[in-house]
């Protein structure tokens, strides 16, 4: 049976819906006009005040907001509540331009942690879990997301942060954890470290997994599946609308349930900016409705998904998100080919190699190259040249097949790729451009 940590709001009905978007938009144009003097001045560069919102249906008339403005209002330029009232930042872990800084009151603690809760009961968490958090914690919105949703729904939490593996393990099997949160990745690292141990998914006391903060395919899904012994469930979140918990999926792991009493989801086309129909591919832009201290309208996410609100099995009637294609921005463009880092994760995956790449671009004689580093197991590794490739032949072909382009394929010895204990290292990109 399906469990709602508020279901009174999950499973409301599309009237509902909008009218709690649409009341609370006007309240929150009204507000960042009043003090938020930076998104006031592109407000008026586009002839608007805010008696021209009137609910959702006006939300296309607003300008979008992106990652240059929160770089450019650094620090407290879209602040909208005065410091005392703020109790907590967050920050992105960006290494170029300045960080971005999200505010927060105590409401909007309350807020996100809430969302994080639903997460977590739909991934089957109670009271009766030990939910262990492995995320990063301090700045990153991850740990602290994940641990306030635990405690909201009464789980025993273990914040453990990201690292340490030995210690990981030892947590998990001793205090037989049930829920485990942490990276894509560093879940698959710590199933293979187990499964190095002896231990069996059967021995394994985790019951499901949420997992997010970078992108991952199906197949790696059902790889870190195996290997646990779990249910995994994708979570979706950026420190700029609160962190994780924005969306998150449910039993039928078909999409992403977007909170849309928080935040209303549109899909635009990311060179027009055209908003487009359901159903369409496009850049994914929020709206945070309630948020107080950092409230974002029309932010560009630069993920690239699809909406759809076919009626869920699980009975929530929230608006669905499908996993990020990938992004707008970071999206390779090599040889003229729109390549994502999913698309040849798939091909590796298919062809029974663990999800451990790195995909290296470089620009030789002003051509690109495409290299892809993929890691053996152990039940592969050789010495026999020929077979090696082989092997890596069937790799080249898969990938064009996949890419509609040559890339050189490098199968590199076990463990030789560095393992990372929180977002995967996968593309370098060498080129100037």
């Amino acid at each position: 049976m399906e469990r709602y940590y508020q279901p009174e709001i999950e499973t409301a009905s599309r009237e509902q819906i909008k009218a709690w978007q649409d009341e609370r938009l006007v309240k929150q144009v009204r507000h960042v006009w009043d003090n938020v003097p930076y998104y006031r001045k592109k407000m008026e560069e586009k002839g608007l005040t805010p008696d021209d919102i009137r609910s959702t249906d006006d939300l296309y008339k607003l300008p979008f907001l992106s990652k240059y403005d929160l770089r450019e209002a650094y620090p407290y330029g879209l602040l909208a509540e005065p410091l005392e009232k703020c109790v907590r930042i967050q920050s992105t872990s960006g290494t170029t331009g300045k960080r971005v800084v999200a505010f927060y009151t105590q409401h909007d603690v309350d807020l996100w942690e809430e969302c994080c809760a639903r997460a977590i009961t739909a991934a089957g968490g109670t009271n009766k879990d030990v939910c262990q958090v492995a995320y990063g914690y301090g700045l990153f919105t991850g740990g602290p997301g994940l641990n306030g949703g635990s405690h909201k729904v009464g789980c025993l939490t273990v914040p453990t942060s990201s690292g340490n593996t030995e210690r990981q393990i030892m947590f998990i099997m001793d205090l037989q954890a049930t829920i485990l949160c942490c990276t894509p990745s560093y879940a698959a690292y710590l199933g293979e470290s187990m499964k190095e141990m002896g231990l069996t998914p059967e021995q394994i006391p985790l019951k499901a997994g949420i997992f997010g903060a970078e992108a991952w395919s199906e197949e790696m899904r059902r790889d870190i599946e195996k290997t646990l012994g779990i249910k995994a469930y994708d979570i979706y979140g950026l420190t700029e609308i609160s962190g994780p918990g924005v969306a998150f999926e449910c039993s039928a792991q078909s999409g992403m349930h977007i909170n849309e009493d928080h935040f209303i989801a549109e899909i635009i086309d990311p060179v027009t900016e055209e908003v487009l129909p359901d159903g369409s591919e496009g850049e994914l832009v929020f709206s945070s409705i309630d948020k107080e201290a950092f409230p974002l309208l029309r932010y560009r996410t630069r993920d690239i998904c699809v909406l759809t609100r076919e009626k869920c099995p699980c009975g929530r009637t929230h608006v669905k998100m499908c996993k990020p294609r990938g992004r707008s921005d970071d999206m390779l463009i090599i040889r003229g080919v729109n390549v994502f880092p999913s698309q040849i994760e798939t091909v590796l995956i298919n062809q029974g190699y663990p999800a451990n790449y790195q995909i290296i671009v470089d620009r030789v004689n002003h051509t690109d190259t495409l290299d892809v580093q993929v890691e053996m197991t152990p039940e592969m590794f050789t010495d026999n040249m020929g077979e090696i490739a082989l092997r890596q032949k069937k790799l080249v072909e898969g990938l064009r097949s996949m890419l509609g382009l040559t890339a050189k394929v490098t199968l590199v010895a076990p463990k030789s790729i560095v393992r990372s204990e929180g977002k995967a290292v996968r593309v370098i990109d060498k080129r100037k451009i």
